[in-house]
This record gives structure tokens, sequence and C-alpha cells, in this order.
């Protein structure tokens, strides 16, 4: 799958998902940014010191709410890391209809 396909099935699938919110959406494409800069592997691993600023999120309570969400939603797979020094991999579903 590449970036476009990602892009693509990440908007069909939320596109009647009224759970949905702008960010959440900020927040997946900043993962996804980071996925492509990452040569595109599955998973990524990702620090919220990386991510929060590209989805301009500012609160560590709300990055770590709407991750859980896309998780819960099947848009992800979360998988946190408790470890300073290691990040939470995070798993792209690659079906979200």
């Amino acid at each position: 799958m590449d970036q476009s396909s990602s892009f693509s099935n990440f908007f069909a699938g939320i596109q009647n998902d009224f759970r949905i919110s702008t960010t959440h959406i900020a927040i997946y494409m900043a993962l996804l940014q980071s996925r492509v800069e990452r040569g595109f592997v599955n998973p990524i691993q990702v620090f919220a010191k990386e991510v929060m600023p590209i989805a301009k999120v500012s609160s560590q309570r709300t990055y770590n709410k709407i991750l859980h969400d896309l998780n819960d939603y099947g848009y992800i797979k979360y998988v946190i890391s408790f470890k300073k020094n290691e990040g939470s991999k995070v798993y792209f579903m690659e079906n979200t209809d």
C-alpha cells in the first residue's frame, strides 16, 4: 500500500464516521507524515514530542485521548511504550472501511 492509498482509505473511512473530529484528522495526518519520513514502514515508532507540533496539538492529554480513539475505532493499532527512550508503536490498518 502506498502513501496515496493510505490517505484515500482513511478519508473514505471517516467520511460517515461522526466520531472523527478535526483533531483526529490532524493527528492521523501527522502520523502518516512520520510514516512517510521513515520510508513508509509499518509500524512506526513515535514520540508525542515529534507528532504533537506537526498536528498542532499542545495538550498531552488530548494527544493520548485521540490516539486511543483512533485505536478503538480501528484506524490504527496503538501500542504505548512506557520507556522514555523508546517510542510508542503505531500500526496503520490497511483497510479503514
